[in-house]
């Protein structure tokens, strides 16, 4: 009897919190497209910003993460992950991520390359355009990250 009073009100919150999910994802959405990126695009490319890896033998395999540099470069640390990581973080299935880092690619946000290791793993990067747009719209998605759960 107990478990049919407590039912009804853990299904109303997980329905809360579907819809702050929902209309938060919107308003990012909303925010984000004149930039030409939407929430999840954002996401891939926030993880991606806040991963320094590299796919040398100080990397955490479990992680995919290191900190290394991007081989040749001559540049600092290089923002790199494995897809596999990413997925693991991103409410997408595998194709739609695929799909999703198949467009930043296109639109030279970020750049694909093969986990020498491993030939079935992929890392991917942040190229300085991806760095840059993720710097311009990140305090766009703080806003609205902000704005919505505090009315949550």
């Amino acid at each position: 009897m107990a478990a049919e009073k407590v039912a009804p009100r853990l299904e109303d919150q997980w329905r809360d919190i579907l819809s702050v999910h929902a209309r938060t994802m919107c308003e990012i959405d909303r925010e984000l497209h004149p930039h030409g990126l939407g929430a999840s695009d954002f996401e891939v490319l926030d993880i991606l910003a806040s991963t320094t890896a590299t796919s040398g033998p100080d990397t955490d395999s479990h992680t995919g993460r290191g900190s290394g540099t991007n081989p040749g470069s001559g540049a600092g640390p290089v923002e790199q992950c494995r897809v596999q990581n990413i997925a693991d973080r991103v409410h997408l299935s595998q194709s739609a991520l695929s799909r999703l880092i198949g467009r930043l690619e296109k639109e030279g946000l970020v750049e694909r390359s093969v986990c020498q290791e491993d030939r079935r793993g992929v890392w991917v990067a942040l190229t300085g355009k991806g760095r840059d747009l993720h710097t311009e719209v990140r305090p766009l998605q703080r806003a609205v990250l902000a704005r919505m759960l505090a009315d949550s």
